[in-house]
């Protein structure tokens, strides 16, 4: 019998609307889950247990009273660790904050809030979101639910390994590089890096900067547009918001693939990749390529995207850690002090370039879009590797420049600013999940939300392109 946990949000929200269900029921669920299976993985690192089941009394009398329920009414969501939650730790992943509690809700937690989700548990992220790889001195690394030894990546790998190990539903990410996709990659998830300003945040500092967003992760495309809807909204906190419909994300749209135009690319023309990778790419391009209308090779222009983006993610680090390392430099891990000293080495002029470059790139890829609908390429350039080591050094045999240079098919396209959602698609040559990146137009997320979901759709009726599941039972759960 399938546990409650294991089934999607969107049956479950539907089936607590409809009475067939208890939040506290599905609440205790998750909960006993998290007890199983966490050991193994240490993907949650702080609950709520006491405020969640409040939570889930009062929802459970709100549906039984005939309340209006918002869209995410009685499910419990897990917050990664980068945003804070009233009365419930938020460390950053940092020793500096291990015993902090916020008495506020960031904007993102806050939404969840207003639209009925239950904050229950904090889900690991490397301190101050750097490294993708999700280990700390706070809580240590989390482990990936197909391969415990191994990383999630990061810096959403606590949310996107308690989604895969079923102990939540929904769970929020952030992106810069591809700390949202690259995770989903790694777990056999979703997620999905929106248009910036559409989920509206109040907690960066470089709020003109659209490097930086919060993004919805769940176990399927319906999913994630469904803890969208909840996040989407304009707010003039976030100066890069503008007027959105939520309802406009879920339900998606219906989309015939017969009908898309896509490009496909096995690096976006400048990303290191593994060899086998790129094999498993190409292959996999070779088993969907009927699905749509056309498909063709080609690689956008992205330029130095590697300086580039080294560049302005350096001024968010400065801007957001400066002062701590000033004062806490010992209790900074590898990333942060590497992505500092990095910052101080950069001049006024490579900034001006950065930002003048990234210009180019964006419009240049607007071209791209002139004949197609969709960009499709690999989310990570490598396997899954253990978590023991902080990053890839090397590619093919060759060196790589900066330890966040194994991402680069994800910042590459953060660069751009266009939305893109990362696909679970089939295992890799080594077992482990494989994931693809599907990139919509300008502004298009429901467009590209709906193509994906319809994607989904196909690639389930094909065993090499289905979504992989790990053996729970081989993380300490029971039948």
């Amino acid at each position: 019998m399938t546990s409650l946990s294991d089934r999607s949000a969107v049956d479950l929200r539907r089936l607590i609307g409809t009475k067939e269900i208890s939040p506290v029921e599905l609440l205790d669920d998750c909960l006993a889950r998290i007890e199983a299976v966490n050991p193994a993985i240490n993907a949650v690192v702080a609950l709520d247990v006491e405020g969640a089941r409040t939570a889930a009394r009062e929802a459970e009398r709100q549906v039984l009273r005939g309340e209006a329920l918002g869209p995410l009414h009685g499910l419990p969501i897990g917050i990664k660790d980068l945003s804070e939650t009233k009365g419930l730790r938020t460390t950053w992943g940092s020793l500096i904050y291990k015993d902090h509690i916020p008495n506020r809700d960031e904007s993102t937690a806050a939404a969840v809030r207003a639209a009925g989700g239950i904050i229950f548990a904090k889900t690991n992220t490397p301190e101050f979101g750097a490294g993708a790889n999700t280990r700390n001195g706070v809580y240590g690394a989390t482990g990936n639910p197909f391969a415990p030894d191994r990383t999630p990546a990061g810096s959403s790998g606590g949310s996107a390994a308690a989604l895969a190990a079923g102990m939540m539903p929904l769970a929020t990410g952030s992106d810069m590089g591809g700390s949202l996709r690259t995770p989903a990659a790694y777990c056999g998830i979703v997620g999905f890096r929106p248009t910036p300003g559409l989920i509206p945040s109040d907690k960066r500092l470089l709020g003109y900067s659209p490097l930086s967003v919060d993004g919805p992760m769940g176990r399927s495309v319906a999913d994630a547009a469904l803890l969208l809807s909840a996040l989407a909204r304009e707010d003039s906190v976030d100066p890069l918001s503008w007027p959105v419909d939520p309802k406009s994300f879920f339900p998606l749209p219906e989309i015939d693939l017969a009908r898309l135009k896509i490009a496909v690319s096995e690096d976006l023309g400048f990303a290191p990749v593994d060899d086998e990778i790129r094999a498993v790419f190409t292959e996999r391009c070779g088993l969907f390529a009927d699905l749509f209308q056309s498909s063709v090779e080609r690689d956008p222009e992205l330029g130095d995207a590697h300086r580039t983006f080294a560049v302005l993610r350096a001024e968010s680090f400065e801007a957001g850690q400066r002062t701590l390392a000033e004062r806490h430099r010992d209790l900074l891990q590898p990333p942060v002090r590497a992505n500092l000293d990095q910052a101080q080495s950069f001049t006024l002029a490579d900034h001006a370039k950065a930002h003048a470059e990234q210009t180019k790139l964006y419009r240049r890829f607007q071209y791209l879009f002139e004949d197609i609908d969709l960009l499709i390429c690999p989310t990570a350039a490598v396997s899954p590797f253990p978590h023991a080591e902080w990053h890839p050094t090397a590619i093919n045999g060759e060196p790589l420049e900066h330890y966040f240079q194994w991402i680069a098919l994800t910042y590459g396209l953060t660069l751009t600013g266009h939305p893109v959602v990362a696909l679970p698609c089939g295992i890799d040559h080594k077992g482990l999940p494989f994931g693809i990146q599907i990139v919509g137009k300008r502004r298009g997320d429901a467009q590209v939300l709906a193509a994906a979901l319809a994607i989904e759709r196909a690639f389930a009726t094909r065993p090499k392109l289905a979504r992989p599941v790990p053996d729970l039972a081989a993380l300490g759960l029971r039948s």
